[in-house]
């Protein structure tokens, strides 16, 4: 089993978290990853994407030319990746911020307004995470219970408060992908 996992958007709205959570979820389940960041000199605002390869076996490279799996978090992303995915594969978007379908016939898409939940629920930033939640539900990646208690150990004392904006985030995208809303 390897999956070629591309996430892409805007600077700032937690690309390369959404990527290391991935990363550090597979390594903890002793698989083999790799990690590789992009982003461009601006930070916040341009354009920023990373590349997760998971695998079970060694791994050649760590670039993603073709993902398995897209993660779109934004317009300009979902243009210039969705035709990448490979065949069989799958795109998540997130709806709020990408207002086109894919006309692919031979990908699964899926839509979830990630940006406007995380605003209707004051969790500012957590859009990411939200699709993680999503991820989860709509594939066999890792299993939900594992994944959150990953994700939160990461967060050092210091900044606990994060614990609950996170948890909450990835359950509304999990419970949103579980529960057959679709758009």
């Amino acid at each position: 089993m390897t999956k070629n996992i591309l996430i892409a958007g805007f600077g700032g709205q937690g690309v390369l978290f959404a990527g290391k959570a991935l990363a550090k979820m597979a390594m903890h389940s002793d698989l083999h990853v790799t990690w590789l960041p992009s982003y461009g000199p601006e930070m916040r605002g341009g354009a920023a994407n990373c590349s997760v390869v998971i695998s079970n076996e060694e791994i050649g490279s760590p670039l993603v030319p073709n993902p398995d799996i897209l993660i779109a978090l934004n317009r300009p992303s979902f243009d210039k990746f969705g035709p990448c995915v490979r065949s069989g594969g799958a795109i998540f978007a997130d709806s709020s911020m990408i207002d086109e379908r894919s006309d692919r016939t031979d990908i699964d898409a899926y839509y979830i307004p990630a940006s406007r939940m995380a605003a209707d629920n004051s969790l500012s930033g957590l859009a990411n995470v939200i699709v993680l939640g999503y991820l989860l539900a709509k594939t066999s990646l890792f299993d939900y219970d594992a994944f959150l208690a990953d994700l939160v150990s990461g967060i050092p004392a210091s900044r606990a408060a994060l614990v609950e904006g996170n948890t909450k985030a990835l359950r509304l995208g999990y419970e949103y992908g579980c529960c057959g809303h679709e758009e």
